[in-house]
């Protein structure tokens, strides 16, 4: 009986044939941090091959993203001026905004996907307008900015919009402001459950994000909350996600599990940038075997239930794949 297992696993064809878990470029979306100016494209320090770029760096890297099969983004903005509302996100002709008209113009066959939130908007880095009362974010003054926000993504021309800033009904208030202003057929991917995680750290470097004062427990999840994480998902299903996520990925592959039983909806994972920066560091010491090491990562996404990875290894991945 026993006997079967070492059967399966002799001739390489047939673990192949047998392998239940595939990863596939389809999978992956990447991360584009844009900013003003030209010709800019400036390696963050913490995260080895992850770029601050000009828009027409971006467009160029969305040729290079095609070339290795690579068709979806998620834009990230980083603007000139930042103030107490994030003005600059609301702004038709802000980062996000003029960045998403010319990756379409250059690359009508890019999904676009834009991040929508505050927190790299705002001269204090919390993801929305404060509520200097009780030193968090005034949940109901963001939402209804969000839905203006919502409205300028749409009208440049984003494939999908993934509000990341975990208000209380912000797919209700975005699908709301979406469909009155005509977008009905524009899709949301919720950051459903989003843990306040440590593993954030260099991405407030690329994203110049970091909070001026506290943190974002307020509003993100307690990392140590299992049940509260599937409800989220539930209820951000119920008020009209296209998609949910998991964010972060590789500590939280309970919950990416928990949440795929629980959902019909595709899931989607950010494998962030702690865990990216991580496996570099490592690879670069020489501690692990970074490909072998980053393609398991990949395998393990997918075994727990992850639909699309959204990942800075994205690229990578792509190269092994062929």
């Amino acid at each position: 009986m026993f006997q079967r297992f070492r059967r399966n696993r002799l001739n390489p064809h047939l673990r192949a044939l047998v392998r239940e878990t595939h990863v596939s470029k389809d999978d992956f979306i990447y991360p584009l941090f844009v900013r003003p100016g030209e010709g800019i494209k400036t390696e963050v320090a913490s995260m080895p091959g992850v770029y601050q770029m000009s828009i027409d760096e971006a467009v160029k890297e969305c040729e290079e993203l095609k070339d290795l099969g690579l068709y979806s983004i998620i834009l990230f903005g980083i603007p000139e001026v930042k103030d107490s509302v994030g003005s600059d996100a609301l702004c038709e002709h802000g980062i996000i905004a003029e960045a998403v008209r010319a990756i379409k113009k250059a690359h009508p066959d890019m999904f676009v996907v834009t991040d929508l939130c505050f927190c790299e908007y705002t001269d204090h880095g919390h993801c929305g307008i404060i509520d200097h009362v009780h030193g968090t974010v005034d949940n109901d003054a963001t939402l209804e900015i969000s839905g203006k926000q919502a409205l300028v993504h749409a009208k440049a021309g984003a494939d999908m919009i993934a509000p990341s800033g975990m208000m209380d009904g912000i797919i209700e208030t975005l699908r709301k402001a979406l469909d009155e202003g005509g977008y009905e057929n524009l899709p949301i991917m919720s950051y459903s459950t989003k843990f306040a995680s440590g593993y954030y750290g260099p991405f407030r470097d690329v994203a110049e994000s970091t909070p001026s004062f506290g943190d974002r427990g307020s509003y993100q999840m307690d990392p140590a909350n299992r049940r509260e994480a599937i409800n989220e998902s539930i209820a951000d299903e119920m008020q009209g996600a296209d998609i949910l996520m998991v964010k972060p990925a590789l500590a939280y592959l309970d919950i990416i599990r928990d949440i795929k039983e629980n959902t019909r909806l595709p899931l989607a994972i950010y494998n962030v940038s702690g865990e990216y920066a991580m496996l570099k560091y490592a690879g670069e010491k020489g501690l692990i075997d970074y490909e072998r090491v980053m393609m398991e990562t990949m395998i393990s996404f997918k075994r727990a239930g992850a639909d699309i990875i959204i990942s800075y290894h994205a690229k990578e991945v792509a190269k092994l794949l062929g």
